[in-house]
């Protein structure tokens, strides 16, 4: 914390109750000057921010500066008991951020106070929709309150409104993508789509480092195609993985039995290395009962970037199976949009690609979580070399702020809309442009054609001096040279 200051709201509850969770991205503290500043991590606001060094205080603070952290609040609550935050209520029944701490108690530990249903004050706010995103509202009357979280108890990972996630949800990049297609001839469009799906299923597994055979990644392939097209089930999922694996005689399918890591082995040794842990095994029935909920629930209710992004990577930090994980968290991406007609029938924005051109930041915000969430799972390394987790960590999974990973996935779909499909599309007019023109000064299969055309590639629009010798030895030189002029002519401007 910076010289001088003093923590306050989040930060001074972990501190003064001792707590063990995740903190928050940010950071908040007061400090002697009179401007609100940024410094690192921290928001230092100014002496006439200072809460009341209580619960009430310090709640207070948070709500109405922070946000809502639910991971936070119900570590909280755990902490502090029922009559602690019924008490609060009773002090101020009819104050905005007494009523708001009320509800999320009731709807976070689903056990009610002692304490009569609201008959004053005003409808508010369970989180402010200024400060984070929201779903419609509905009215809880016992609290007087407007229930707009976008989850349910059992899974609910929130985002804030940066000004990236507030320029993209007014950019409408669902249009942005439907022009986008209109745009690419329809023959053109059918050719480009086969490729860019075959590449995302290519990407997907360079991703995770594996490069199977050709009839692995178009199974794969064929799988993405049809994302969407079922509902999402656990047994959806693990059809999925069957899928993803393939060759299962080394893999045990189904959800995990055993504790897991994302990670490495030390050498030598063999003990863990984890980035990441996942979720105990014994909770990962309800985790995926909620997961599956918020798919089928208040997702549909969310910007279809959101809710794919809230989705797939709360599957993924879960991590449910022993393997295929990351595929298919790259899958419910392509499930959501395709769900929710962010694009046309048919067309898949190959957001592996784009993940895998952008592989250093996909790690960061993977990170961006699990670097705040490993100190405060108590594991030991297991005599086979996986990790045994003793903490309770279900809520972990629950709720995490999901802000770093909402804006990336807009990145990544803005990526795929405006310089992907276009770049494809406008590559194959190209490549059939030079087709025509060849064909125009010479008879030759389209194979022959083709062959033709990737010697030229390969070889920066010259012919080499071994096709011209060898495939191609039929052609004279000013026909290679008429050709060569073809390619340069048809591909001048860099695709």
């Amino acid at each position: 914390m910076p010289e001088n200051a003093s923590p306050a709201g989040y930060v001074a509850l972990i501190h003064g109750l001792g707590l063990s969770v995740p903190p928050p991205r940010r950071l908040f503290a007061t400090d002697e000057r009179y401007s609100v500043r940024e410094e690192g991590r921290w928001t230092l606001m100014t002496p006439r921010h200072v809460p009341a060094t209580t619960l009430e205080g310090h709640l207070t603070f948070a709500l109405r500066y922070e946000g809502v952290d639910l991971g936070l609040l119900k570590a909280v609550f755990k902490a502090v008991g029922p009559e602690a935050i019924a008490a609060i209520v009773r002090g101020t029944p009819t104050g905005i951020y007494a009523r708001r701490l009320w509800f999320l108690y009731e709807w976070l530990t689903q056990e009610p106070l002692d304490l009569p249903n609201a008959e004053r004050g005003n409808y508010v706010d369970a989180i402010d929709p200024a400060m984070q995103l929201t779903i419609a509202s509905t009215n809880s009357r016992r609290h007087r309150v407007r229930n707009n979280l976008p989850g349910t108890p059992g899974f609910c990972p929130l985002v804030y409104r940066s000004e990236k996630v507030a320029s993209f949800l007014g950019s409408d990049l669902k249009t942005r993508a439907w022009e986008a297609v209109a745009r690419v001839p329809a023959d053109v469009l059918l050719r480009a789509a086969a490729f860019l799906l075959l590449k995302d299923s290519r990407a997907s597994y360079a991703i995770e480092g594996e490069h199977p055979p050709a009839d692995r990644v178009q199974r794969w392939g064929r799988a993405i195609g049809e994302a969407g097209e079922n509902p999402l089930s656990v047994a959806e999922l693990l059809r999925l993985q069957r899928v993803v694996i393939g060759d299962a005689r080394f893999v045990r399918l189904g959800l995990r039995d055993e504790h897991g890591f994302v990670g490495e082995h030390a050498r030598g040794s063999g003990e863990p290395i984890p980035d990441h842990i996942s979720a105990r095994p014994d909770d990962l029935p309800e985790l995926m009962e909620a997961l599956i909920a918020f798919a089928n629930g208040p997702a549909e209710e969310l910007d279809p970037i959101v809710a794919a992004a809230l989705l797939a990577f709360g599957f993924v930090y879960i991590h449910p199976f022993a393997d295929g994980n990351g595929r298919i968290h790259r899958y419910l991406i392509h499930h959501v949009l395709s769900r929710r007609g962010f694009h046309p029938p048919g067309v898949v924005f190959p957001i592996s690609t784009a993940i895998l051109d952008r592989i250093t930041d996909y790690r960061g915000v993977l990170e961006s979580y699990s670097t705040r969430l490993l100190p405060h799972i108590d594991w030991t390394a297991a005599p086979d070399n996986n990790v045994e987790v003793h903490n309770r960590t279900a809520d972990f999974y629950r709720y995490f702020d999901a802000t770093p990973h909402v804006e990336f996935l807009f990145e990544c779909v803005q990526k795929t809309i405006e310089v992907d499909l276009p770049a494809e599309s406008t590559y194959l007019q190209r490549y059939d442009a030079f087709c025509r023109g060849v064909q125009a000064m010479v008879d030759m299969p389209s194979a022959t054609l083709d062959l033709l055309f990737r010697f030229l590639e390969q070889n920066g629009g010259a012919l080499s001096k071994r096709a011209r010798e060898g495939e191609f030895e039929a052609l004279s030189a000013a026909e290679v040279a008429e050709i060569e002029a073809i390619y340069r002519d048809v591909f001048r401007e860099s695709r």
